[in-house]
């Protein structure tokens, strides 16, 4: 059997040809990328696979089983250390660090998806640099990162970018924690897909969602269904 990261002849495994068949969008928190995929889920008929979901309800076990690995305690850090007491750039090391095999295991999700159209996969652990090895062709992916005002725009508007949702013992420092670590994050996804070719999009919140997905469905374009393309 071939485990959930190995390569064939150099290839990643890919079952179904999947893999082949995906679009990915990536980038920052609070950009609108799940808002996008489903307008485009909505106009071409595509799946979506939403990577936040699948990563906070689905992965639990696996997430579990890492620690243990690395020999830490199977049961998370306690809230406070996670958010009051570490800082943003070590909250941005740890993230980092665990998106690899937070994408392999997102990557063993769409292998078990058989779809006649185009997969969407969106979100943040979706890394340029983690995707750009699997693809054909840079067009395949996007990201999109938010603008500090945009950030705060969307801090105002969304009731869980506003708060952390936890309890902790300080929950503005918390809050603070995390938004600095989204932005670093997010710093991050532009400056490696630049390294790699692949298109960023500013979100600064001059253009609503549906104008930023006719962007984005412009740019998959030669991989969207050509009977429902709308230019």
């Amino acid at each position: 059997m071939t485990s959930h990261n190995s390569r064939v002849d150099g290839e990643v495994w890919d079952p179904f040809g999947t893999l082949n068949r995906t679009l990915w969008i990536g980038g920052g928190q609070w950009a609108g990328k799940s808002t996008v995929a489903r307008l485009l889920a909505v106009r071409y008929g595509v799946t979506v696979y939403h990577y936040d979901y699948h990563d906070a309800r689905g992965h639990n076990d696996r997430r579990i089983a890492r620690r243990v690995a690395l020999g830490e305690c199977a049961t998370a850090p306690d809230l406070d250390t996670m958010w009051v007491h570490t800082t943003p750039e070590e909250m941005t090391t740890d993230t980092l660090g665990g998106f690899p095999d937070r994408f392999q295991w997102a990557l063993d999700d769409l292998r078990a998806l058989v779809s006649g159209r185009p997969i969407i996969a969106e979100g943040w652990g979706l890394r340029p640099e983690l995707v750009a090895p699997i693809i054909d062709s840079p067009r395949r992916m996007i990201v999109m990162v938010p603008t500090p005002e945009f950030r705060d725009q969307q801090v105002r508007e969304l009731p869980r970018a506003a708060s952390l949702g936890q309890q902790v013992s300080d929950p503005a420092r918390a809050q603070a924690n995390r938004l600095a670590r989204d932005r670093l994050v997010a710093q991050d996804a532009a400056r490696q897909a630049h390294q790699l070719g692949i298109r960023v999009i500013a979100i600064d919140g001059s253009r609503d969602a549906a104008a930023i997905a006719e962007t984005i469905a412009d740019h998959f374009a030669p991989y969207l269904p050509e009977q429902d393309h709308k230019p």
